[in-house]
Order: structure tokens, then C-alpha cells, then sequence
């Protein structure tokens, strides 16, 4: 059994159906992209799978267990995190701080815990902190940590994201269009960075523009064209399938 399972997912609103009738898997330990022209879908089947849309039909899987209806704040509780078309971290909070909120889900201390500054809440705030941290460390972020998150140089603000979602322990983590609006050398970076993750033994389900990035990274690829898949597979079977360059080209081309 896959590690996530959308079987027959439709999204409508009124009359457009964003998404219709997508049956993925995505495996465990696996890299996999959602591709597809402008207005396809990709990001609404993210925001299916992470709660912030309920769908119209069908089902979302997460290690056996139902997600539909669930909250967001649920579904990352059950191991689900993400990022971002638009980068959304907070402005006004420091680096450091940043990837510390991420760690929220997995935090146990009762208010009354915060508020009087138990030995419970103060150990976990440590735990916190080291955890952040390392995730700093790891993308590169150390001598950043005290910087307030909007003073970061663009590309590093993108590896920001991605630490936070990680500092959830997500076993599944779903990027969107991590590498927009970076260069070329931060995007050899970011390749480098997810297959890392990956390596720590997180699944991931990417969203992307850039198809050297795609092809490059991942073990299979799923393209959506008007909220259906038309084709998917390794990546140089899509890469040379008719429907997919028909949709990013256009029947003339």
C-alpha cells in the first residue's frame, strides 16, 4: 500500500472542475512531481491533501487513514507538511524562530505548562530549540538564525520554508514550486537539498515549473492538463509523450 493514496479526487467550484477524478500513489521513500501548465490543478490537489479544501468527491489516504475533512492543523499533526507558491513566513520573527513555530504540531505542554514555566514546558522548549537548530544547520541557515526571516536573501528565504515544514517530522512533505524565482546555482542546490531530505527518509510530492529540476530529481512524474491526468510514469516516458508537450506547447508547436 502506497504511503498516500488519492483515488478518484475531484474538486469543483460551481462549474469548474478543478480537479477531476485524479487517481495517484505516492510511495514511500519515493520523489515524486505534479506537473502541468498554468491553472491545471497542482496546487488545489495540494490544498486537498492538506485540508485547506474539502473534496467534492472521492478520497485522500494518508498510512491508512482517511484525511478528508480533517483540519490542517490534523493533517500536519498526521505527518503531513508543506510549503508554498508564495513564500509565507513570518516577516517580523527571526530565522531561528521561524523553524522553532514549525515544531508546534509535535509540542505537548499545557498552557497552564507555558504559563508557569513547568520543568515540562521548559524541557520541551529546549528540545524545540535544538531541533530548529539542527534544521538550520542542515540547510545552511546557521549564521542567519538571529537575521529576521525578511532581511533573508530570497533564495535562502525558500530553504527557510522547507525547514520550517520539516521541523514538523512530516514523513511525507509536499513543495510548491520550491525553486521559483531562484537561479540556476540555487536551483542545483535545492536539487541537491531534496534529495537529502529525501534521504533522512522523507517522501516527497513536488510541484514545479522548472523541467530540468523535474526530470532531474524525480522517480516518477504526473501531469495534470484542466484538472485531469493525462499521462504519467518515469520521466523520460512523460517527457516524450504526446499529450504532455501537446499541453505545454499547444497542438501547433
Amino acid at each position: 500500500m502506497a504511503l498516500l493514496e488519492l483515488r478518484a479526487l475531484c474538486k469543483n467550484f460551481g462549474g469548474l472542475a478543478a480537479v477531476n477524478n485524479l487517481t495517484l500513489d505516492v510511495q514511500a521513500g519515493s520523489i515524486i512531481s505534479l506537473i502541468g501548465p498554468n491553472g491545471a490543478g497542482k496546487s488545489t490537489v495540494f490544498n486537498l491533501i492538506t485540508g485547506i479544501y474539502a473534496p467534492t468527491g472521492g478520497s485522500i489516504v494518508f498510512e491508512h487513514r482517511t484525511l478528508n475533512g480533517m483540519r490542517p492543523d490534523r493533517v500536519t499533526a498526521a505527518g503531513i507538511a508543506r510549503t508554498f507558491q508564495n513564500i509565507r513566513l513570518f516577516s517580523f520573527m527571526s530565522v531561528l524562530e521561524n523553524v522553532m513555530v514549525g515544531r508546534n504540531a509535535r509540542m505537548h505542554a499545557s498552557i497552564a505548562d507555558s504559563a508557569l514555566r513547568t520543568r515540562r514546558a521548559t524541557r520541551e522548549d529546549r528540545e524545540v530549540e535544538h531541533r530548529a537548530r539542527e534544521l538550520l544547520d542542515f540547510f545552511g541557515l546557521t549564521s542567519y538564525g538571529s537575521e529576521w526571516a525578511r532581511n533573508l536573501p530570497y533564495g535562502m528565504q525558500r530553504r527557510l520554508e522547507i525547514a520550517r515544514a520539516l521541523a514538523s517530522d512530516p514523513r511525507l512533505l509536499l513543495l510548491d514550486e520550491p525553486g521559483a524565482g531562484t537561479n540556476p546555482a540555487e536551483k542545483q542546490a535545492l536539487m541537491r537539498l531534496v534529495q537529502s531530505v529525501r534521504e533522512r527518509g522523507v517522501t516527497v510530492l513536488l510541484i514545479e515549473h522548472d523541467m530540468h529540476l523535474v526530470m532531474g530529481i524525480s522517480d516518477a512524474v504526473h501531469v495534470l492538463d484542466y484538472g485531469e491526468q493525462i499521462a504519467c510514469g518515469p520521466p523520460d516516458r512523460v517527457r516524450h509523450d504526446p499529450r504532455v508537450i501537446e499541453a505545454y506547447l499547444g497542438k501547433g508547436a
